[in-house]
């Protein structure tokens, strides 16, 4: 288990340029979500006294918060020589994740930053160990699962963030709320919206061959967005042919 002190002892070696200055409140409101998204890639890891190396990729990275303490506080002290791959599309954003790169201390872990859109299929590595995406938003979630199945990643880690209606389930599911008459009322139909957008991610990962579970990372006094899908490739036929049933049964009446 990584400890919150751990964390935030990273965060502030690696991101905290300024001498004598201390994490931001934001930065420490990270710091317990961090622990749990970390929590989780040490579960997906870790098997038995395994010690073999591990590729992760960090999809949306962003600042590479996740990548980089995951090489750090977990890949390099306990799995030898790994990778992590950071996959951030903002040019200022993946500045800020080779400037961290350089001050890693994990000497074991080598990391490859990559600056372009999740979508793009060259920047994925062929059956990486772990994709793990936290609070990626809108469409960018179901481009990151699409891109781990098609790659053939053994486990997904992802939390979604926003939904809009870029995302395809959301728009078919607003289209179908209007159709059976649900009020406009945000509160309301934001909740029926979001329930058929999880329910078709869920299915999708299912029909592709992965065992899913969607749990809580975090409290939701953390982050209101605080689901993650959890996702393992076994490719059980039977679990994949009811799951793709469901799917078309459910995109039917959308």
């Amino acid at each position: 288990m990584v400890s919150l002190s751990t964390v935030q002892e990273a965060l502030q070696r690696l991101y905290i340029e300024a001498s004598g200055a201390s994490l931001r409140k934001e930065d420490r409101k990270k710091s317990a979500e961090l622990v749990g998204i970390l929590s989780e890639i040490d579960r997906a890891v870790t098997t038995g006294k395994s010690r073999r190396p591990i590729h992760l990729v960090d999809a949306a990275a962003g600042k590479a918060y996740v990548g980089l303490l995951a090489a750090e506080c977990i890949l390099a002290a306990r799995h030898g020589r790994s990778h992590v791959t950071l996959i951030e599309r903002n040019a200022e954003r993946a500045a800020a994740c080779r400037q961290a790169v350089a001050k890693a201390s994990a000497a074991q872990v080598d990391f490859t930053v990559i600056e372009t859109e999740v979508a793009d299929a060259s920047a994925w590595p062929i059956e990486p160990d772990v994709v793990v995406a936290l609070h990626a938003c809108g469409l960018a979630a179901d481009t990151i699962a699409e891109r781990a199945v098609a790659c053939q990643t053994r486990h997904l880690l992802l939390v979604p963030c926003c939904t809009s209606n870029s995302v395809v389930a959301a728009d078919l599911a607003n289209r179908q709320a209007e159709s059976i008459g649900l009020p406009r009322h945000a509160e309301v139909r934001r909740r029926f919206i979001q329930s058929i957008v999880d329910a078709e991610r869920t299915l999708r990962l299912e029909a592709a061959g992965y065992e899913t579970t969607v749990v809580p990372f975090v409290s939701p006094t953390q982050t209101p967005h605080n689901l993650l899908w959890r996702a393992r490739r076994v490719g059980e036929p039977k679990r994949m042919a009811d799951a793709a049933q469901r799917l078309q049964r459910l995109h039917a009446v959308l």
